[in-house]
């Protein structure tokens, strides 16, 4: 039995909108939640046109002249802009009859190389509970007929089942939202025997090792942990009663663990580093659920993702902004102290869901509406854009090149030194540790 898909009445007045324009074909994203029991398509975006077209350019005949990787650089620049719960959950193609033959390989080539784009880019790895079937829609321009399918994205071998796309009115219109502000100070270390790794890998790295804490953080919904198995909105319905509001929003308190369990071992490691990077702040985290009994692991997963999500979009945002207006060499880099861009959201007609963007903060309100309707087709009006939080900061400090080689080696000694006194429950190793260093020292230095 294929998976069904239950669709948003707009996303249908959208694609058919799109089929009146009269042209050969139309791509785009579809955006929606995937669950155990049935997938939700809360949005559809057409490809943008490239800079060097516009509405009058003709466009080409023949489906081999998609640019596969234009549409999965609009897919990689949406997902930044999709709360946690979201994601782009498959490709349309609105194509005239004589097209449709070749439509569904299509499809099936950009499903593939959207969601490897996309993943690329995540600090978290998909778990068992993940659905990896992505839709392939397939409209006629001219009967504005319907053909769903579905394709496994884990397995490249995978072939074309059969869904069932059903419309339905105010499908998101009362969906919760579980909201949290996470404190970030954040110490990443540029390691001096990696001199090949630039400035961005060695921040993903450094997000890396974050992102795993957040992963074993412990998370307060209203106050309350919760079973993962049982339903989130029990606890709601006796809090609020018979009154539900459009919106219904939770406040989730993220717990890190401050060290690792006893059961654990771990050891003190000295490195040599070349400079570091700070990342310091409190970032704005949304995620949305929908509302047919969903269970408390769904909601907390998605916001976990958003969590990591978020932050390591503002810094690659930040380096593309460095790279592309400064030119900054991202191996050889000087002092740089800079501001992470600030989260944004924005409502959605129709629905409690709002969508998310980011803005540097000399970035002008109308460049984040051009934004809006680039990336996702949508006109914005400027009071419905909601700063969603303070400035966060990220500190490039390179190390200093004054050091003599006297200086470096009792900085070396001196947190040797340390380190061994942190470990004080095995004194007589201390012991001979700390001579053999001091010995070695004072031999060769003779």
């Amino acid at each position: 039995m294929g998976r069904t898909y239950f669709v948003e009445e707009a996303v249908g007045k959208y694609l058919s909108d799109l089929s009146a324009k009269q042209k050969p074909y139309v791509t785009g994203l579809l955006i929606g939640q995937c669950s155990s029991q049935r997938d939700y398509v809360i949005r559809a975006v057409r490809t943008p046109p490239k800079e060097e077209q516009n509405e009058s350019t003709i466009i080409p005949s023949k489906l081999t002249s998609i640019d596969e990787e234009w549409v999965t650089a609009h897919a990689s620049q949406v997902s930044r802009m999709l709360p946690g719960g979201l994601l782009v959950l498959g490709v349309f193609i609105i194509a005239a009859p004589e097209l449709a033959k070749d439509s569904q390989n299509v499809l099936r080539k950009l499903i593939f190389s959207v969601e490897k784009s996309v993943m690329r880019r995540r600090l978290w790895k998909a778990g068992e509970d993940d659905i990896s079937d992505r839709a392939a829609l397939q409209v006629c321009s001219t009967t504005k007929k319907i053909v769903c399918r579905t394709y496994d994205v884990q397995d490249p071998k995978s072939s074309a089942k059969p869904a069932d796309w059903k419309y339905q009115s105010a499908l998101s219109a009362c969906w919760l939202a579980l909201d949290c502000t996470v404190n970030v100070n954040i110490h990443i270390p540029l390691l001096a025997t990696s001199p090949n790794h630039d400035l961005e890998k060695n921040t993903k790295n450094g997000l890396n090792r974050w992102s795993k804490q957040i992963e074993d953080s412990v998370f307060l919904i209203n106050g309350q942990v919760k079973d993962n198995d049982t339903e989130l909105l029990e606890g709601l319905k006796k809090l609020r009663g018979s009154t539900q509001s459009s919106t219904q929003f939770s406040d989730v308190k993220v717990l890190t663990q401050l060290s690792q369990g006893s059961s654990r071992r771990s050891t003190a490691t000295v490195q040599v580093c070349s400079g570091s990077i700070n990342l310091k702040g409190a970032v704005k985290c949304r995620a949305y659920i929908h509302n047919n009994k969903p269970k408390v692991k769904e909601a907390i997963q998605a916001l976990k993702r958003d969590i990591i999500n978020t932050l390591s979009d503002r810094c690659e945002i930040l380096f593309e902004d460095l790279i592309i207006n400064e030119g900054l060499d991202k191996k050889n880099f000087q002092r740089e102290y800079r501001v992470l861009p600030q989260r944004l959201f924005v409502p959605v007609a129709g629905s409690s869901v709002m969508l998310s963007d980011y803005k540097f903060r000399d970035e002008a309100t109308g460049e984040i509406q051009e934004h809006f309707v680039e990336m996702l087709d949508q006109a914005v009006q400027a009071e419905d854009i909601h700063i969603a939080e303070e400035a966060s900061t990220v500190d490039i400090c390179p190390a200093t090149d004054n050091t003599d080689d006297t200086q470096q080696k009792q900085l070396t000694k001196t947190t040797l030194l340390l380190k061994l006194q942190q470990n004080m429950g095995v004194v007589i190793a201390a012991a001979v540790a700390v001579f053999a260093s001091i010995f070695s020292f004072n031999y060769f230095s003779d």
